[in-house]
């Protein structure tokens, strides 16, 4: 049994195989995709524990060497960008708004790709207070995650009482013109009731909902097929208040399908994961916290730029290493294969 069947992570420190790859300078792999969407983990640490990401206890701590500085951040994503083809880059955790520095990471992407749009992640804790400062520094827009607007509800689910702070962010952000703002609700049973009024509350705030299928990512490895909401128990709930109109995708990529609510111009969209995969189309290539590169969510194969450069690693080999890791990523994600093992690290600690 490999490490990978294993659900251990098999980090690579070497080059990843370029057999049979195309000579271009873009993120190819093997089935004709292009990744041009970056997703940056700057931290582990989160300021909730929601149940679906997040031990009670929080993930392990990494130690602070083994974070990624600011520099070898904005090193790398202006790598992917200037070198890769990389066209939008989110900053994500855990929760990104617990890096001190975040705005000097941000103000450095910007400083130096002042045309990509940055955005960022967030359970909005604490965001209030840092909205305009994240903006003033270059951030382009936020999404928010809020899975329900109860108070006993959200309290239950992330096991903090903090609803009262992301509210305030959200607007805060609004106020700062972090837009379009959107907000992501993973679907969980014990919210599916209160999905509408949800809906209702971004459609009163102006805000773009969007439901997400819960994937196997939580840290308690309890995810089960038959146990998750899918996107048509969804449809069903919202559809007994409002009117839904399918309207699909706008970009192939996005992973969101969209729905009119009552006529529009307002839409809903659904996130379907696992009942109607998009690996197909995925356009991602994601950093974890402690600068280790993944092709996918669910692929526990690495490969850790983070030493590369710290050996001395030039542009130019970095580059070759990200490729590489591109040309070898999977077909899709096997959730619905009878051999499928989630991935060792859970979503707080590859970052959404």
């Amino acid at each position: 049994m490999t490490l990978v069947e294993m659900g251990m992570p098999a980090v690579r420190s070497g080059r990843p195989s370029l057999d049979g790859r195309p000579d271009t300078p873009w993120l190819v792999d093997r089935f004709g995709r292009v990744a041009r969407d970056l997703r940056v983990s700057i931290t582990e640490k989160c300021s909730l524990r929601c149940t679906y990401c997040m031990p009670e206890e929080g993930l392990p701590p990494i130690p602070k060497d083994e974070l990624l500085t600011v520099a070898e951040i904005v090193r790398l994503v202006v790598l992917a960008v200037e070198q890769l083809g990389v066209r939008e880059v989110r900053f994500t955790g855990g929760e990104p708004l617990l890096r001190r520095d975040l705005e000097q990471i941000v103000a450095g992407c910007h400083e130096r790709l002042p045309d990509i749009p940055l955005a960022m992640t967030t359970n909005g804790v604490g965001l209030e207070r840092r909205a305009r400062g994240l903006a003033a520094a270059g951030l382009s827009r936020v999404n928010v995650s809020l899975d329900t607007v109860d108070r006993d509800g959200f309290a239950k689910l992330t096991r903090r009482d903090r609803l009262d702070s992301v509210l305030a962010g959200i607007r805060a952000a609004r106020a700062a013109g972090l837009a379009p703002l959107k907000v992501n609700a993973v679907l969980m049973r014990e919210t599916l009731s209160g999905a509408a009024d949800l809906l209702q509350w971004c459609l009163a705030e102006e805000c773009e909902l969007r439901f997400i299928e819960e994937m196997p990512l939580d840290a308690d490895h309890e995810w089960a097929r038959a146990n998750m909401v899918t996107a048509a128990e969804l449809l069903d709930v919202l559809g007994a208040r409002f009117t839904l109109t399918e309207v699909g995708r706008s970009d192939p990529s996005a992973p969101a399908e969209k729905w009119l609510v009552d006529g529009g111009p307002a839409t809903v969209g659904i996130i379907a994961t696992v009942t109607r995969k998009f690996c197909g189309t995925c356009d991602r290539t994601r950093l974890t916290a402690d600068g280790m590169l993944r092709s996918c969510l669910f692929s526990d194969q690495e490969f850790d730029l983070r030493e590369a450069m710290r050996s001395g690693a030039d542009d130019a080999e970095l580059a070759t290493i990200w490729r590489g890791a591109m040309w070898n990523k999977w077909a899709g994600h096997g959730i619905d294969a009878e051999d499928f093992v989630p991935p060792e690290r859970t979503m707080g600690a590859i970052g959404g």
